[in-house]
């Protein structure tokens, strides 16, 4: 605060520097925006095990295997990874309502279902169903 004297009548007058504040201010918002991103990324989850369920009553679904080995099977046919989304087409041409059940070996890369995932999308079809083991 600064205080501002001429003589023994004048008023005194005072005056807030908001400098200080501002430069305050400035770094906090800096420090947050640098914090910010990693706090989204330090979240760790447990996922929940689940029990059994019955899935909804529906027509016959397809199934797409991935076995320990990586191979790719649709409906117990094994083909290669990159004819996996020509085939899945022809089956949607059949049936426009094509329903997917995806079930994928625990020892499976996670990059390899993601690939398989990836294929199904581009296949054009919208109806997919992970299946997993009951708990």
């Amino acid at each position: 605060m600064a205080f501002a004297t001429h003589g023994e009548d004048d008023d005194v007058l005072s005056e807030i520097n908001i400098t200080p504040l501002v430069d305050v201010m400035l770094v906090l918002l800096v420090a947050f925006i640098v914090t910010a991103p990693l706090l989204t990324n330090a979240v760790k989850v447990n996922l929940p095990k689940t029990a059994a369920t019955a899935p909804p009553a529906q027509k016959k679904a397809l199934t797409v295997s991935i076995d320990e080995g990586g191979s790719v099977f649709v409906d117990k046919q094994r083909l290669p990874l990159e004819t996996v989304e020509a085939e899945l087409k022809a089956h949607k041409a059949n049936d426009a309502d094509l329903t997917l059940n995806l079930q994928a070996d625990e020892a499976v890369p996670y990059g390899m279902v993601a690939k398989v995932m990836a294929a199904i999308e581009r296949a054009g079809i919208s109806r997919l169903s992970v299946l997993t083991a009951p708990h």
